[in-house]
């Protein structure tokens, strides 16, 4: 079995730079579909309150501390007291006294409550509840904003992030935080697997397209948290740690980029 690599974060752990995703797996088969994962190899589990799977979650994971489990707080939950109430919900569906990291799911900018959200996570790591503490789908002032009136810096952002939106600008911004980039739909749902360049990198080395795509992430440090359903996908993204891209391959990967390549809401205006 292949050694996942792992990458140091700003607090001094050390999280697995490759996991499995689990959006729009439902709480029936969650259970089966994290166990699958486990026995593949995957040493990270991403869940969230949002998906309305925690408890399956936290039933495959049983027996497993060694895993990383990271989930998220949904956006109807922010503020200080809703954000403690609300976690610890979490934990009681993941069947956990505590998690490896907590997410806010989003920003909700206009709502103007994710820095008592994240004074509330601050108080949450204090307490041994979440050993990390993070934020998804943050830009750059909603970054700044909270380290500035908590001193305390996520240890990661989780973004959308896939070969045709490379967010470039806003890794730059977290290299300079010390943020670790996690990305979510790390395939474009789907998109960059039918990209000729992806393709033709895929033949030469005899890799899925998918596989080409995630070792991509991983070559430029990226935390990828690919979603699959089934143990074949599981297998074939799991599959990606034998083999690195090229020079050549990673510069044939910056002619995808486009600014307007995001796929999922806009952070700006995401609110509900």
């Amino acid at each position: 079995m292949s050694q996942t690599p792992m990458i140091e974060l700003n607090d001094g752990r050390s999280i697995p730079q490759l996991g499995f995703g689990t959006y729009k797996i439902d709480e029936e088969n969650a259970a089966e579909a994290v166990r699958n994962a486990v026995d593949i190899g995957y040493r990270l589990v991403d869940t969230a309150a949002i998906y309305q799977n925690e408890k399956g979650v936290g039933e495959g994971l049983k027996g497993h501390d060694d895993i990383w489990l990271t989930t998220k707080v949904w956006n109807e939950s922010q503020g200080y007291d809703r954000t403690l109430k609300a976690f610890d919900k979490c934990l009681d569906r993941l069947g956990r006294e505590s998690v490896d990291c907590v997410l806010i799911h989003w920003p909700c900018p206009d709502n103007d409550l994710y820095v008592d959200t994240w004074k509330a996570f601050v108080e949450i790591q204090k307490a041994g509840k979440a050993k990390s503490i993070g934020v998804s789908n943050f830009l750059e002032p909603h970054l700044k904003r909270i380290v500035d009136e908590t001193g305390v810096v996520p240890v990661l952002n989780q973004i959308e992030l896939h070969p045709s939106f490379q967010q470039k600008e806003a890794r730059k911004v977290h290299e300079e935080m010390g943020i670790a980039t996690q990305s979510w739909s790390p395939l474009g749902q789907g998109d960059a697997m039918g990209n000729d360049v992806v393709k033709k990198i895929a033949e030469k080395l005899d890799r899925t397209p998918a596989q080409v795509v995630l070792r991509w992430h991983i070559d430029n440090g990226l935390l990828v948290i690919p979603k699959a359903s089934s143990e074949d996908h599981m297998r074939d993204n799991f599959g990606v740690l034998d083999f690195e891209l090229s020079e050549d391959d990673l510069a044939a990967f910056d002619q995808l980029d486009s600014k307007d390549g995001r796929l999922g809401p806009d952070p700006a205006t995401m609110n509900s």
